[in-house]
């Protein structure tokens, strides 16, 4: 695959560090070589995949900084997850401020810093910050394309628009081969005529840039934090595991498919059968869900009509996991 994948929505709390972990984890299940970099300065990522961020002697800040070379600051994850992080902490938030001091190349930092080792890795994942600052920037001009996990709600739809502009001056300026990678649903319940009708604009504006797969609410997916370790190692059975296995799957297939290759990735936990199980129903296309225009333009946010009426999909009965 050999692609740099950031992360991005301007909105928190849509399940950008969630997703950022558990898919690294799946893709690295799948024998890939992944690397996962953490651009926020919560250090979230860095937390959830193990990594004690208050003791880092390297992290983000000082790669960004030039004061070390990526290589000496990466860290394997142990407990069998097969990923490699970059890790992060409060430092970064110092990092952006003196990067925005710097007259000329301000936005290539990391690029620059990624180079040497991106052909390493088939896969690097980039964790970036809930705003649209110079971290995130920075990840926009390294990455060849942009992940968004989207919840189902008005406010969202809101920090899309603004995401996708911000992708646009980005193409424009620094990184013409910039683009969307995909629509995440996440924290997705099919039982909510809201989700419903939110889901249907995304389906009538991206098309099939809108991942099939979608990520439930599910306890599991909250608890792994704690525990420092991906969903997938906390509870590999439950609900949101089996979601991000089926991304990570859908993923592949799609990249399969764009080069013509043909691989088994099914082998995995994440089949076919568990894809069908963890996605929405196609919902249908109504008169208050209609949005026109391409994936590079802004989505256009319509009132909301009377409620979708939506058939139960598979998960609409939800388990503690």
């Amino acid at each position: 695959m050999k692609r740099v994948i950031a992360i991005a929505m301007q909105k928190g709390g849509v399940g950008k560090t969630t997703t950022a972990v558990n898919l690294a984890a799946s893709l690295a299940a799948t024998k890939r070589r992944v690397l996962l970099i953490d651009m926020d300065p919560q250090g979230n990522t860095t937390m959830g995949s193990g990594v004690d961020k208050a003791q880092l002697e390297r992290s983000t800040c000082e790669v960004l900084l030039g004061e070390c070379q990526l290589a000496d600051a990466l860290v394997p994850i142990e407990h069998g997850a097969g990923f490699t992080l970059l890790p992060a902490n409060q430092d970064l938030t110092a990092a952006e401020v003196r990067l925005l001091t710097l007259p000329i190349g301000r936005e290539t930092k990391l690029r620059q810093a990624l180079a040497p080792k991106r052909n390493d890795y088939d896969l690097v994942l980039i964790d970036c910050p809930p705003a649209l600052n110079m971290l995130t920037v920075n990840a926009l001009v390294a990455a060849d394309s942009v992940l968004i996990p989207m919840q189902c709600e008005y406010y969202a739809l809101e920090g899309l628009s603004a995401l996708l502009s911000t992708v646009e001056q980005i193409r424009a300026a620094v990184n013409p081969q910039l683009v969307i990678e995909g629509v995440l649903r996440t924290m997705f319940d099919p039982r909510n005529n809201l989700a419903n009708e939110v889901s249907a604009q995304l389906i009538a504006h991206f098309g099939d840039k809108v991942f099939r797969t979608v990520i439930p609410r599910n306890i599991r997916l909250a608890e792994a934090p704690s525990f420092g370790k991906p969903a997938l190692f906390h509870d590999k059975e439950s609900r949101g595991a089996l979601a991000y296995l089926a991304l990570a799957g859908e993923m592949i297939r799609r990249e399969e498919e764009s080069s013509g290759t043909v691989r088994n990735v099914t082998a995995m936990a994440g089949s076919d059968a568990t894809l069908d199980a963890v996605t929405a129903p196609t919902a249908p296309t109504a008169s208050a869900a209609t949005a026109s225009g391409t994936a590079g333009s802004a989505v256009a946010v319509t009132p909301m009509a009377a409620p979708v009426s939506a058939t139960p999909a598979p998960q609409a009965e939800e388990r503690s996991r």
